[in-house]
């Protein structure tokens, strides 16, 4: 199986990739930012298991298929961009109040969700567990795809960690918005804006070489 140097470099690449601003970190953040540290740990729940999946494709060989397929970052593309253009309407039409105690649990649920989606339907998310897991994976060790998926559950567990603490502390952000007569206004648009730019972004992804 995979020795203790591949795990040493792997747990500094997976520092450097936490430590890099991306959409990932900006959803945890605005959904903590809006719903507090139940929305931002929401949000990391369904990113790390969108990473499983991604995972999963990788090493069975799906990611290559769809890679392989000219039209699909496009297609994952515009359906990305277009579902994240949904979550800024609806951010800005019911606004980011923290739930009543009888709808957190749907609340949580939906952010949850709208994490695993936003995440899956990412051609770059996909792109990257086909590139960066294998650097890690020795053929002579073993079984590639058992080892590729070890990786990719250390790495969404990591991740989940990781985006935890960022939604524990945007949420708290979040409250401080909050406080006073009156709930602020802005924490919906920041999630609002968030949406808009992250969809934006996906539109001006160059399709990557082959």
């Amino acid at each position: 199986m995979i020795d203790l140097a591949t795990w040493g470099l792997f747990g500094v690449a997976l520092l450097a990739l936490f430590a890099s601003p991306g959409p990932n970190m900006a959803f945890v953040l605005s959904h903590g930012v809006a719903h507090g540290p139940r929305g931002g740990f929401a949000a990391a729940l369904g990113i790390s298991a969108a990473d499983l999946v991604h995972t999963l494709c990788a090493a069975t060989g799906v990611t290559a298929l769809v890679a392989a397929w000219a039209p699909a970052f496009d297609l994952l593309r515009w359906l990305g961009a277009l579902y994240l253009l949904w979550l800024a309407w609806q951010a800005l039409r019911h606004g980011a109040a923290l739930p009543d105690a009888s709808d957190r649990a749907g609340s949580f649920g939906r952010i949850v969700r709208q994490a695993w989606l936003n995440n899956l339907v990412n051609p770059k998310a996909l792109l990257f567990f086909m590139v960066f897991l294998p650097q890690f994976v020795d053929p002579a060790r073993g079984s590639v795809a058992v080892q590729l998926v070890v990786l990719g559950v250390v790495l969404a567990l990591a991740a989940l960690l990781f985006n935890t603490v960022l939604g524990a502390c945007s949420g708290q952000v979040g409250r401080w918005l909050r406080r006073g007569p009156k709930a602020s206004p802005w924490p919906g648009r920041m999630l609002a804006a968030v949406m808009f730019g992250l969809a934006m972004r996906l539109l001006l992804l160059d399709r990557p070489a082959r």
